[in-house]
């Protein structure tokens, strides 16, 4: 209890469970994520930065602003409020089971359209679907052509990717080959950087979507990449999520999801295949 009473003296910011919970609300109506009540010191963490931009005294404020000026604030609440985690060819197995078994059979699927189109949703900071990209053109023939759609909530992440620059350090886990061929190296101010080649960032299109709301695209896709989104939401969501990327798939195509997420007991039209590999059912 006292470590608590010193905790709210020293911030910043007079911050309340009831800012808390008005926050999580509408983050909730707006994305479906779930906000568990140990997230309370995060959002303060991550909103205090918005409180000082604009210059207001509490969250209490912060929160009138907010519905006041949903147009111009709403946007920055997100990006704000958003986890961004990821890396290049994060849970590796997926991208062995991609040159292994899934790219060798679309290959022959798609024989006379020699097109393979994907969807990484929940793209982030752009290394999955620049994964993707990289595995595709590596392992399929001259001639082929890659469609990967990359989309996110946060519109800051989607610059980020759109951009295609890292730290030295974020690529140091890729083989020498790849960073020669898929990466140009910086200079001068931007020494401890690369960029990704227009050969990869020609293949992606970045967009900005809410997995909550009208999804424009129509598929249909080859397979999907939604990792690491389904574990913030609840049943019911999970599983109409699962049906409408259910619908945006051909027979016999493939849902990857994170290594914490699972589809088991859920109703959905998606067998396990491997290790959280989905096949969508005939």
């Amino acid at each position: 209890m006292q470590a608590s009473i010193e905790q709210k003296k020293a911030r910043e910011f007079d911050y309340t469970r009831d800012d808390f919970h008005f926050l999580r609300k509408i983050s909730n109506e707006y994305s479906g994520i779930l906000v568990p009540d140990d997230k309370f010191d995060m959002f303060y963490s991550r909103l205090s930065k918005r409180v000082r931009m604009l210059k207001l005294g509490s969250f209490k404020e912060y929160c009138r602003y907010l519905e006041q000026h949903p147009d111009t604030e709403f946007t920055e609440f997100i990006n704000a409020v958003t986890t961004n985690l990821t890396s290049f060819f994060r849970e590796n197995h997926h991208f062995e089971f991609l040159k292994t078994t899934l790219i060798p059979t679309l290959i022959k699927k798609n024989s006379l359209t020699k097109c393979i189109t994907v969807w990484s949703a929940g793209c982030s900071t752009g290394e999955e679907p620049y994964s993707l990209a990289m595995t595709l053109l590596e392992n399929l023939p001259k001639g082929w052509e890659v469609k990967i759609l990359a989309t996110d909530l946060d519109t800051n992440v989607l610059k980020a990717s759109e951009e295609g620059v890292y730290t030295v350090d974020s690529v140091n886990g890729l083989t020498e080959a790849r960073l020669q061929r898929w990466f140009k190296n910086g200079a001068g101010a931007n020494a401890n950087k690369v960029k990704v080649k227009p050969e990869l960032q020609q293949l992606i299109r970045f967009k900005q979507l809410n997995l909550m709301r009208e999804w424009p695209m129509k598929g249909p896709f080859d397979f999907i990449f939604c990792r690491n989104v389904l574990i913030y939401f609840d049943r019911e969501t999970k599983e109409m999520l699962a049906r409408r990327y259910a619908q945006l798939l051909g027979s016999g195509a493939y849902l990857f999801i994170g290594h914490s997420e699972s589809l088991h007991q859920l109703s959905t039209d998606f067998e396990l295949v491997g290790n959280t590999i989905y096949k969508k059912k005939n």
